[in-house]
């Protein structure tokens, strides 16, 4: 795989070339530092994070104030579970699990576990467009999941220019596109579901953090509709930031 590229000194802009974006910090919130962020939603203008558990730490499903960054509701995930990416399904909210294979249907108010499914492979982002699942498992593939059953109903391979991208992590769904941190990058794509092409880079190097462990990466994308802003963080990130992405250059 070639590494994503950073915005050119000259970003293109004919019709179905790529854009390459940037974020413009508008706010910035304090963030749980020992937060491990898999997954990011925006429910009911608050922050749902699923969190990871490198470590011997317990994965869990949260429920956060943007603006103290406190932790108003939390459950932990089932067993030894590793959590993963989430997203929101009407009254549902639905987390996936690395290499256990298992997602977990919660309400969306209670945090009360309704039912689980198991699937094959590892778990990695997920989004829902309306219709379908979206779901990554680190590979260059975008599988699309029935919101009911977690059956794999379609496939499609990623591409940048042609080339095959993989590490597609944390997911967001919104208009049409999915939008998908690059994992141990700096990089957020935009991706056409329909045919894999990425669409736009967003270089978010900017979002400077102490990283002081390898883990420590940019992870975590909400899209927050009532403003047409993002919030974006990262594994163990201090700080939440509110932006927008804007042409690079």
């Amino acid at each position: 795989m070639q590494p994503i590229q950073a915005a050119p000194a000259t970003p293109t802009a004919e019709p179905g070339a790529i854009e390459f974006l940037e974020p413009t910090i508008l706010e910035t919130f304090p963030h749980d530092p020992n937060a491990f962020t898999q997954g990011l939603e925006i429910v009911e203008g608050q922050l749902v994070e699923s969190t990871g558990a490198p470590e011997n730490r317990q994965s869990d499903l949260r429920r956060v104030d943007i603006a103290t960054g406190a932790v108003t509701q939390q459950v932990d995930v089932p067993g030894d579970v590793f959590g993963e990416g989430l997203t929101r399904v009407g009254d549902e909210l639905i987390q996936l699990s690395w290499q256990s294979q298992r997602a977990f249907f919660w309400d969306a108010e209670t945090f009360e576990l309704l039912r689980e499914v198991s699937y094959t492979g590892q778990g990695w982002g997920l989004c829902f467009d309306g219709e379908r699942l979206i779901m990554t498992d680190g590979s260059t593939q975008l599988f699309f999941r029935d919101p009911e059953t977690f059956e794999l109903i379609g496939q499609v391979t990623v591409t940048q220019s042609g080339m095959p991208i993989e590490r597609l992590n944390e997911l967001e769904c919104v208009d049409g596109n999915v939008w998908a941190n690059v994992w141990l990058t700096d990089a957020i794509v935009r991706v056409d579901p329909d045919t894999g092409a990425i669409t736009a880079v967003v270089n978010a190097a900017s979002l400077g953090q102490p990283r002081t462990e390898a883990m420590d990466v940019l992870n975590g994308i909400a899209w927050d509709s009532q403003t047409q802003t993002w919030l974006v963080t990262g594994k163990l990130w201090p700080e939440l930031y509110r932006v927008q992405f804007v042409r690079a250059g």
